[in-house]
């Protein structure tokens, strides 16, 4: 027989359990928003950018969108040391952020202009050029408009009204970013920042900052450049580690905390359909 003492302590226990439940499923959950995405650069799946050249050509890991489909699409390229294209053209225009190595894209005819890490350029459709890359760790983000990314013979060139673009890191157009961030910095590459419309821009945040880079507009893509930070949209919920290479993006209002390390200043390309501002945690 169950004496009352043991028959107590199991009525105390089922008590007990029927409470956590109930306020395990009247709790609220948190979770992250279905439009937000991270990509770490640990987690690149990395193949040949220019396939029909094997092993040969640098390698292209995808942050976002499809680069073989006639859609926007975001991807590292990643060269090796002393990497030298033959002259060739590309049917879209893309641009391009220097993430580690030195770049030269140019001309086959002109002097070799070297971009650092953070540097900014363009490629116009048709135009016959050469891409080089020095560094034992040479990283290159682009992006396009409207793939498939495709490589074809100088023999295909074409003209177009475009005027391709270098801006070396050194001589970014500095200013205060939107927002209640002090030491935050923007440098806008492309695009109105007064209107609703497609823009590029470099956003630096000094080390140790700690706040939110908010989306405003309808789409939001980021790729880490240089630094290291720590991305969470909900609290303590998806907090991750990023380093230069890692993509996060979201669709809507949202709003990315960032940490900044504090042994070096954060820069990070931002692709942004709308407005955005960065704002400290001190201000949110």
């Amino acid at each position: 027989m169950i004496n009352k003492r043991t028959l107590y302590l199991a009525i105390v226990f089922a008590v007990v359990l029927a409470v956590f439940a109930a306020s395990s499923l009247m709790a609220p959950k948190r979770t992250v928003p279905s439009s937000v995405r991270v990509v770490l650069a640990s987690d690149i799946e990395w193949g040949h950018l220019n396939p029909l050249r094997g092993d040969a050509s640098p390698r292209a890991g995808t942050l976002w969108g499809d680069r073989g489909a006639p859609v926007p699409c975001g991807f590292l390229v990643k060269f090796v040391d002393g990497f030298s294209s033959p002259p060739h053209i590309h049917p879209v225009t893309y641009r391009g952020v220097v993430i580690s190595g030195v770049v030269h894209n140019d001309v086959p005819t002109a002097e070799e202009v070297w971009l650092p890490a953070g540097s900014f350029w363009t490629q116009p459709a048709g135009e016959v050029h050469i891409t080089a890359a020095k560094g034992s760790n040479n990283i290159a983000y682009i992006e396009i408009e409207k793939g498939p990314y495709l490589v074809h013979p100088s023999k295909d060139a074409f003209e177009r009204e475009e005027v391709p673009v270098k801006l070396d890191v050194a001589n970014m157009p500095w200013t205060d970013a939107p927002g209640s961030a002090p030491g935050a910095k923007v440098a806008a590459l492309a695009g109105n920042p007064n209107d609703a419309q497609l823009r590029r821009s470099l956003i630096k945040l000094p080390a140790g900052f700690e706040g939110s880079v908010r989306s405003q507009g309808s789409t939001l893509h980021v790729v880490l450049i240089q630094g290291q930070v720590t991305h969470e949209v909900t609290e303590k919920i998806d907090l991750q580690t990023l380093e230069s290479g890692s993509y996060f993006g979201s669709e809507g209002e949202v709003a990315h905390q960032l940490a900044c390390d504090a042994g070096a200043d954060c820069l990070l390309y931002v692709r942004t359909t709308g407005a955005f501002d960065v704002v400290a945690a001190s201000g949110e």
